[in-house]
């Protein structure tokens, strides 16, 4: 006659499954939060450890088939940072040690010592058996990060207690958790890939050489968003007109996605051939595109800033520029002092295309370095504009006396830390002992 289950029994059962759904849902959670696979493992190991683990590591395998160990946690945070967060070892094809076998394509294995009076002599024994006395362990399991029949690691959990090891039970959670964490390897691995081609076609659509004019001295920089993998619209340009002035163009067209990508090629292509053919007024060059972009585009809207460095290559320099609704350029004089270049401001490209758009003059005085730059390098989330422009003047009056070339580098460093894409151009006019 067979008895109730003891209430204590039940309670314990209904703990230990309300714990493991707990653990399953904050792995989960973890790892859905972000596209960073190191990121991603590192959070992993610290939910595990302690409540599944003593400690736990996670091994991943290049694109050469080597592991290498991207995280590790310890209950002691004192021993994390030792031979648990090291290199794993080197594995030869055949290796027989248990994480071997699992990144060869075997487990989870459930490793435990043998119970007294029944070792085994099989070598396989003796190898686990040495694992667990190197890893300082008790009872470990080794559980591959199997995905689309491929394994990209493995997921090593152990416990130190021998009143307290692990189970089958947990082996199987431990499985559930290596394919939850092999999805999120796999999508970190697939979002990089995407985010590098979309950053080499963004760069593929971008000069690929400034040209030099005499003592005058150009850079740009573009950096692509931090938390996006998909092209967007900024720009920039340089180039010398048939008369000898440089052309400086900066542009952002409204999205972030390949059609972004592509009105911002073909504009670019069409401002050139405008500036070149009719050689005329940044104002009127602007309206011209602006008729073009509404007959090919529509309702496409971008902005836009069109300016000419006239002065040949001995100078003295001006800047005559037109804005379509971008930020102003900034002009950083050699002694560090800062003005925004507010004049010739008009409407967006694709708001009203008949609108006339005028121009502005600006006498570039020697040793100063003019900045175009796109609204990603000062808009930032939750803050008025006006901060991120403040910030942009402080950071530039610091940098006047560096080469164009740190001036930008400085400028990127300071403030480049965006969601947005952002490209910036600068222009040193020389100083007056600068050689040609």
């Amino acid at each position: 006659m067979g008895g109730r289950p003891d209430r204590c029994d039940t309670d314990e059962a209904f703990q230990q499954a309300l714990a493991r759904l707990t653990l399953l849902g904050d792995v989960t959670s973890a790892l859905s939060s972000t596209l960073s696979t190191e990121e991603a493992v590192r959070r992993l190991c610290r939910i595990l450890v302690p409540q599944l683990a003593d400690w736990c590591v996670v091994d991943l395998l290049d694109d050469h088939g080597h592991p290498h160990r991207v995280a590790a946690a310890h209950r002691d945070p004192e021993r994390a940072g030792g031979r648990f967060a090291g290199p794993p070892p080197l594995l030869c094809e055949d290796a027989p040690g248990p994480l071997g076998q699992v990144l060869r394509g075997a487990g989870p294995l459930l490793l435990s010592p043998a119970p007294p009076g029944e070792e085994d002599d099989h070598p396989s024994c003796a190898v686990r058996e040495g694992l667990l006395r190197r890893l300082e362990a008790d009872s470990a399991i080794v559980a591959p990060l199997r995905v689309r029949r491929q394994v990209l690691g493995a997921l090593t959990v152990a416990r130190t207690d021998p009143a307290r090891p692990l189970t089958a039970d947990d082996q199987a959670v431990v499985e559930d958790l290596a394919h939850r964490v092999a999805l999120a390897v796999d999508n970190g691995r697939l979002y990089r890939a995407a985010q590098h081609i979309a950053e080499r076609l963004q760069r593929s659509l971008l000069p690929d050489r400034l040209p030099e004019v005499g003592a005058l001295r150009l850079a740009a920089r573009y950096s692509p968003a931090h938390e996006t993998a998909e092209v967007g619209g900024d720009w920039y340009d340089a180039f010398v007109m048939p008369k000898g002035d440089i052309a400086l163009i900066i542009g952002d067209v409204t999205g972030h996605d390949l059609p972004a990508a592509v009105v911002m090629s073909q504009l670019r292509n069409m401002l050139r051939t405008l500036a070149c053919d009719r050689q005329e007024p940044p104002g009127e060059i602007l309206r011209r595109l602006d008729a073009v972009n509404e007959i090919l585009y529509g309702t496409r809207t971008a902005t836009c800033l069109y300016g000419l460095i006239t002065g040949g290559e001995s100078g003295p320099w001006g800047f005559h520029h037109s804005s379509a609704g971008h930020p102003p350029p900034l002009l950083v004089t050699a002694d560090g002092e800062t003005r925004y270049l507010e004049g010739g401001a008009g409407l967006l490209l694709g708001v009203d295309p008949g609108v006339s758009r005028t121009g502005a003059y600006e006498e570039l005085p020697t040793g100063s370095t003019l900045l175009l730059y796109t609204d990603g390098l000062v808009e930032r989330p939750d803050e008025h504009l006006t901060h991120g422009m403040i910030r942009l003047r402080q950071h530039a009056a610091a940098l006047a006396r560096e080469s164009v070339e740190a001036f930008c580098d400085g400028v990127l460093a300071g403030l480049g830390e965006s969601d947005d894409d952002i490209a910036l151009i600068a222009l040193r006019v020389p100083a007056a002992q600068d050689p040609p």
